[in-house]
């Protein structure tokens, strides 16, 4: 099964609206969800190589797409 992790922050809005996006989806598309904070103790790789581009969807590790969300893309990508 597919692995989305969404990279966040604390106060982030479009991070808000990402998670419900990926909530919604996952309704539809079975996957795994992951949500993790780039600013928590030990994510100083994460914040400096993600940092700017947040919110951020990894498949699988991989950057999938940031600053929103491609829903059409995703559940393409999760269908193959």
């Amino acid at each position: 099964m597919a692995v989305i992790t969404l990279l966040t922050r604390e106060g982030c809005g479009m991070c808000a609206r990402a998670h419900d996006e990926l909530t919604a989806l996952r309704a539809e598309v079975p996957f795994d969800y992951e949500q993790v904070d780039v600013d928590a103790p030990g994510n100083t790789e994460l914040r400096g190589e993600y940092g700017d581009m947040l919110p951020v969807v990894l498949l699988d590790g991989s950057t999938h797409s940031y600053w929103e969300v491609d829903v059409r893309r995703l559940r393409a990508d999760l269908a193959t």
